[in-house]
């Protein structure tokens, strides 16, 4: 093994986060090469820099004309330099600062500086790879995001157990989750990733059920075993119910054990409406590590970025800093939050007002940008298949009974005719027509 990793393997024995490495975790460093080499001639080489593979004119690196004329607000700097590793510096800055602002519960000085990555999905990955094993299991709610088996089952080899996450009632099945988490507490180790608003259900948490899942988690740290939660924040904000949370769970559970890592993975493609921008934040913490701690897990992150994808995309980075500090940003959020709230309420009203149905069982939801029907006595697949080719509606199928509904990206005044449609199609292919 590298004498680096060993040196951040060391800073790390004894944590949490030392005991929940993977292989791969304990294999990988930041190295004491070209980029870090580079960041120190930065600030000292004042005649020439000549580390890094760039092309410069007058200090001002190189661009093609169509990209400047494109990008007319964004400086050369800020649209093809390479970006540092982690991410520039005032963007996380100021995505941390954000996050506080979010989650007025978080403690600013027990969770690290983010780390951008290039998508949510690459900072889910690259914690997959820190710490899972082949072999070994990750809880997830069920039904999930299905990207989440491509990660941790079919790229890393574990073992993705999903939790029920509703039995019929209105909201969480807690007894399915108390039942796992003592379960896979039995082997000393509990992982599990919470996505909360949920895709593909489109259900956050109420204040009760938030606490009941942070209890949890103190009970099995209190006995004995670590704890690695993942909290995939996707959808954080898109809260439409005065019952649901608004805060991340990430907050509770950085200040809650020193065996518990919470790890937050969050962005702008949901929250900020920049779907293509491919960047999002990768933020760690917990009582049982120390600033040290926290910057080695940091690191074995920048060694995951830089053998992967070497660094995430510049100008988005300078694009989401200056949506951050655009005076119009906050009020268009919230038109956009509104609208949304309004399709929301749309699709609410909609199941509320046609009752049981045959088919189609709505799952809760309160949140986010979907919500899900489980299918009784037809299969979804073929609903979905109907109604794209019959009526021109695509929808979404996971898990064979389960039929998603993005309702984020239908005009208002056009749902109820869709899920009417919905409604009575179903219905047909159920009766045989």
């Amino acid at each position: 093994m590298h004498t680096l990793a060993d040196e951040l393997n060391a800073r790390l024995d004894g944590t949490v986060a030392g005991r929940l490495l993977s292989g791969l975790g304990r294999r990988l460093y930041f190295p004491r090469g070209i980029i870090a080499q580079s960041a120190e001639a930065k600030q000292g080489a004042y005649a020439a820099n000549a580390t890094i593979g760039m092309a410069y004119k007058e200090g001002k690196p190189l661009i093609m004309s169509a990209i400047a004329d494109n990008l007319p607000r964004l400086t050369p700097d800020e649209t093809v330099t390479y970006a540092p590793t982690a991410g520039v510096e005032p963007v996380r800055l100021a995505w941390k600062d954000q996050m506080l602002k979010k989650n007025p519960s978080l403690n600013a000085g027990h969770f690290s500086l983010p780390v951008v990555v290039p998508g949510i999905t690459a900072g889910i990955t690259y914690t997959a790879e820190l710490f899972l094993d082949e072999g070994q299991t990750i809880l997830s709610g069920g039904p999930c995001w299905d990207n989440y088996g491509l990660i941790f089952r079919e790229r890393r080899g574990g073992a993705l157990t999903a939790i029920p996450l509703f039995n019929g009632g209105p909201g969480l099945n807690m007894g399915a989750l108390r039942a796992a988490f003592r379960k896979a507490a039995e082997t000393g180790v509990v992982r599990v990733i919470l996505n909360f608003p949920n895709n593909p259900s489109g259900y956050a948490p109420s204040q009760a059920e938030a606490d009941a899942i942070v209890a949890l988690i103190r009970e099995i740290a209190e006995s004995g075993a670590d704890v690695l939660v993942l909290c995939d924040d996707a959808y954080f904000g898109l809260f439409y119910e005065d019952g649901a949370i608004k805060e991340s769970l990430f907050g509770r559970l950085v200040s809650l054990h020193e065996r518990v890592l919470a790890v937050k993975i969050d962005g702008p493609t949901k929250e900020d409406y920049a779907w293509g921008f491919r960047m999002a934040f990768v933020s760690i913490g917990s009582l049982g590590l120390d600033g040290g701690g926290m910057d080695a897990v940091i690191r074995k992150y920048m060694g995951a970025i830089r053998s992967s994808v070497s660094c995430s995309n510049t100008p988005a980075q300078y694009l989401m800093l200056k949506t951050i500090e655009d005076p119009r940003t906050a009020g268009e959020k919230e038109a956009y939050y509104q609208m949304l709230r309004s399709r929301y309420t749309a699709v609410r009203r909609f199941i509320e007002e046609e009752g049981d149905h045959p088919v189609l069982k709505p799952l809760p939801f309160n949140s986010g940008y979907f919500m899900s029907f489980r299918c009784e006595g037809l299969d979804a697949e073929i609903l979905r298949r109907e109604l794209l080719s019959r009526h021109g509606i695509g929808v979404v199928v996971l898990e064979e009974k389960y039929l998603r509904v993005a309702f984020a990206a239908l005009d208002e005044d056009k749902i109820p005719l869709i899920y009417k449609t919905i409604y009575r199609t179903a219905e047909e292919l159920k009766n045989g027509g």
